[in-house]
Order: structure tokens, then sequence, then C-alpha cells
């Protein structure tokens, strides 16, 4: 029994996923044909702001130099 319970939490989470996904869709859309001179407009701000983000999640903070030696030549010999 509890399979079939399981199985159908799962079957919800993927048709809520679907409807979430396509709100954002239709909601995309009328953003952009709508109001598509203050979309354009912020993308400049966006730009900025994408760039301390993408430095904070894409090289894994936290693990900067941590096993990578001293930096001298004998480190790097293979």
């Amino acid at each position: 029994m509890p399979d079939e319970h399981s199985h159908g939490q799962d079957s919800r989470h993927t048709v809520r996923n679907w409807v979430f996904a396509g709100f954002l869709l239709v909601v995309g859309f009328f953003l952009l044909t709508e109001h598509q001179a203050h979309v354009f407009g912020a993308l400049p701000y966006l730009l900025l702001l994408a760039c301390p983000l993408m430095h904070f999640f894409g090289h894994g903070h936290g693990g900067h130099g941590k096993g990578k030696g001293t930096g001298s030549p004998e480190d790097h010999q293979h």
C-alpha cells in the first residue's frame, strides 16, 4: 500500500511541475509582448546582477585554494 501512495504523489508533483512550467511560459510571453520596453530596459541591470551571482554559485564557493599546494613548480609536475 505505501508504494501506491508514493507513486500517486510523484505523479501529482509531475503534473504540478508541468502546470507551473506552462504558467511561467504564458507569463513570460505576455511580459515580453506587452512590456517589451521595460524588459529590454532592465537587461543591463540583470547582466550586472548575474555577474556576482555566477561568481558565487559557479565556482563552488568556499573551496578556493584547498588542496592545490603552494603554487611552486614542483606542485605542478606530473
